[in-house]
């Protein structure tokens, strides 16, 4: 099992004198996608104890709904991008010329 960090290196964001390094991109995005997931869920609860503000939070549940759909696609997506790395001589595994 070859190490994925290997073949993409972290981002680095300079922020003033420090560093921001994210490893793990799919791991930080899905994350970052069910604190979302938290926060539509919350606000649109708290919206719901009033009449006026409801359809409001109608929409945060909306939202919130989207966001778990958007959850296994991140899953997807790494699962997908990890099988495309390629091997020794640059196709991706299971791959055969198509010509």
């Amino acid at each position: 099992m070859t190490d994925a960090s290997a073949h993409h290196p972290p981002l680095i964001f300079q922020v003033g004198h420090e560093e921001l390094v994210i490893r793990r991109r799919y791991e930080v995005l899905s994350t970052l996608n069910d604190i979302l997931i938290g926060i539509w869920f919350l606000v649109g609860s708290i919206l719901f104890f009033s009449e006026a503000t409801t359809y409001v939070g109608t929409w945060f549940f909306v939202v919130g709904s989207v966001e778990l759909l958007i959850r296994p696609g991140i899953r997807l997506a790494r699962r997908v991008h990890l099988q495309r790395i390629p091997d020794a001589a640059g196709h991706p595994p299971d791959a055969a010329p198509d010509f």
